[in-house]
């Protein structure tokens, strides 16, 4: 099963669904900013993307700035947290398959795990 966290608003997000359809992979929508994942899920896509959670953060994010994330060092644990209560933090669009995740910036991450 393919998932995509997606935003509608966002161009890279668009292209990242486009993509998928024009690959004809059905992919379950999760739209992440009304629909959070969970810790446990926001944790397992982290273990798959290969990442600390840092790393996941939106940090050009007004509430990132905001928030003073810049000025604090949390754990992995913590910035997941973080980001589940403020899902506007999470970079995007994500797509899991077939155990793999990915960052669509650029698309080509994202072709990447749809080939393997």
């Amino acid at each position: 099963m393919t998932k995509i966290y997606h935003n509608p608003r966002c161009t890279k997000s668009r292209q990242a669904l486009q993509l998928l359809e024009s690959r004809g992979v059905e992919a379950e929508v999760i739209k992440y900013l009304e629909t959070p994942p969970t810790k446990k899920e926001l944790g397992e896509i982290i273990k798959m993307l290969g990442i600390p959670a840092e790393s996941l953060v939106r940090k050009k994010e007004a509430l990132y700035k905001e928030l003073g994330l810049a000025d604090k060092k949390l754990t992995n644990q913590q910035w997941i947290a973080t980001m589940v209560e403020h899902p506007k933090l999470i970079e995007r669009p994500i797509v899991v398959h077939n155990g793999q995740a990915a960052i669509g910036r650029p698309t080509e991450n994202i072709t990447e795990i749809l080939d393997t």
